[in-house]
């Protein structure tokens, strides 16, 4: 059905994708998989016409059912590609939040798909727009037609995305990493739906992840890309199975596992933090969807305490109150019944996603020395000199394992590694005995990830931190965590060490999360 033939594309004179050529087939799901940077994205965006201008494909064709609609040294031919846009072809983004618009109700924007693409009366567009959203696992329709983006789940709005992209039942669907920041059990009910559209309506996917497992399950044939370069390719069990290339059994080995995990012994006697009979609530008119109007409580009695040099791992679906919980403890949602008793100065937060954290007008040098900064206006003692400002901040840089050369960069200039290992830096920089990493490395290839799992395993062991460690990815906390915390509808359901709640678990919704990661 489609053909991409010896395909380059350059940025700012540098080729971001080299001579690759791909070929999808009706019905079929072709999986590419890669490290950041590898010209994943760059590949589908060139299929989909979305490229920014600053990118030249410099050579190589696309071919749509015989017809080119890409050529290289051609520029795009847009009305061309308004024939294909939406209706022969479509995209479900990575990120739902930044891809919808947060000024317009889902509903409407879904809609515009119809209005662009076919001739329908208005109450026929909207039915139309709620039997999809019904067909996509959508429950309350009406009520989602309605809302606004941040009044969603994230498995909502990966949903809505999903709604819009099969709406016109388009033969080709691009998913570019479309489960990255969900829980296990989300993810799975998308990739249980994708495979749905994919046999019902017998449409092709072009399926972009870095998470090789999810390719493994879901995907008919599966390309790596290395460098911008195609370097292996075959059924998915040839790449997984029997793959040829150095590369690829390396993507494959850093895959987090239940195996060869470190034993750590902790000495649990006086606590960095300790959260006793905590309940946290939203304010009237706070809430999120279908809750407006009155309080809504989000956590339930809990009761925990964190010790130095320990990592505690809290997991549970979207939704469940982690970081409802996460915020309480750090004082950012004071609006709470219970007790948060803090034995360390200052602690700090890992965000999920440090391209929307970092400051993006700002070096990396003066990032790192705002916490500095802050710290001196809380407490005039710990003022420093602008020298020993920098000072600290190289060595933090150095810790981080980057490079004096990074020090006047800015964020849109480093890779997602590089910013995540910056946010890091930017948390430990004050020496706090406590860090809230809230999904760290969610949004990170498996080799990048594996690289900064280890980081903060090293500063924990120098630095003597304690973290509270929330993923999604039950391997990821596996590897990472001493103990593990579950949640549930607000509550803790579960908690113990984390051998034994991966060999015996207690709770049944333990049991359910552990078995849906294996699954």
């Amino acid at each position: 059905m489609i053909k991409i033939e010896n395909l380059t594309v350059a940025f700012d004179g540098a080729d971001a994708v080299k001579h690759v050529s791909l070929e999808l087939y009706d019905g079929e799901i072709l999986g590419v998989v890669g490290e950041s940077g590898s010209g994943k994205s760059v590949t589908a965006l060139t299929l989909m016409g979305l490229l920014n201008e600053e990118a030249v494909v410099k050579e190589g064709r696309v071919i749509f059912d015989g017809e080119v609609i890409r050529e290289g040294g051609k520029p795009l031919d847009k009305k061309l590609y308004r024939k294909y846009q939406g209706e022969k072809m479509s995209m479900i983004f990575q990120e739902p939040m930044t891809s919808l618009n947060p000024t317009q109700r889902v509903g409407k924007q879904v809609e515009e798909m119809l209005k662009l693409h076919r001739e329908m009366k208005s109450a026929e567009r909207k039915n139309l727009v709620l039997q999809t959203f019904r067909s996509v696992g959508l429950k309350r329709p009406e009520s989602v037609y309605d809302s606004f983006p941040h009044q969603l789940s994230g498995g909502m709005r990966q949903r809505v995305m999903i709604a819009m992209a099969v709406i016109l039942n388009p033969r080709l669907i691009v998913a570019d990493e479309p489960t990255t920041a969900l829980d296990v059990s989300v993810q799975n009910q998308i990739i249980d739906l994708l495979r749905e559209i994919n046999k019902t309506h017998n449409n092709t996917m072009l399926f972009i992840t870095h998470d090789l497992n999810l390719a493994k399950r879901l995907c008919h044939r599966v390309v790596v890309m290395r460098d911008g370069e195609v370097v292996e390719s075959g059924t998915a069990e040839e790449i997984f199975e029997h793959p040829r290339e150095d590369y690829t059994k390396r993507l494959i080995e850093a895959v987090p596992s239940r195996m060869n995990r470190k034993k750590r012994e902790i000495i649990r006697e006086n606590p960095v933090v300790e959260v006793r009979d905590l309940s946290v609530f939203y304010k009237e008119g706070d809430n999120s969807l279908f809750t407006a109007g009155r309080n809504h409580q989000v956590v339930y009695d809990a009761n925990f305490a964190i010790y130095p040099g320990e990592s505690l791992g809290l997991v549970g679906e979207s939704g469940c109150g982690k970081s409802s919980l996460s915020k309480a403890i750090l004082g950012i949602n004071q609006n709470i019944e219970g007790r948060v008793e803090q034995y360390t100065l200052r602690p700090q937060m890992i965000f999920q996603d440090p391209y929307g954290s970092l400051n993006p007008t700002k070096t990396v040098g003066w990032l790192l020395q705002e916490p500095l900064r802050a710290a001196a206006r809380i407490d005039k003692s710990k003022a420093m000199s602008k020298s020993q400002m920098e000072e600290m901040a190289y060595d933090m840089l150095h810790k981080v394992g980057m490079k004096d050369k990074y020090f006047h960069r800015k964020p849109a200039q480093l890779s997602g590694g590089q910013r995540q290992r910056v946010s890091i830096a930017q948390a430990l920089i004050t020496h706090p005995g406590f860090i809230v990493a809230d999904e760290p490395v969610s949004a990170l290839d498996v080799t990048i990830q594996a690289q900064i799992m280890e980081l903060m395993q090293k500063l924990q062991e120098e630095m003597k931190v304690a973290y509270l460690f929330i993923s999604h990815d039950i391997n990821v906390v596996y590897q990472m965590c001493d103990r593990i915390m579950v949640m549930k509808d607000g509550r803790i359901v579960e908690i113990g060490d984390t051998e034994e709640i991966f060999t015996n678990p207690q709770n049944p919704y333990t049991k359910d999360i552990l078995y849906l990661s294996q699954a």
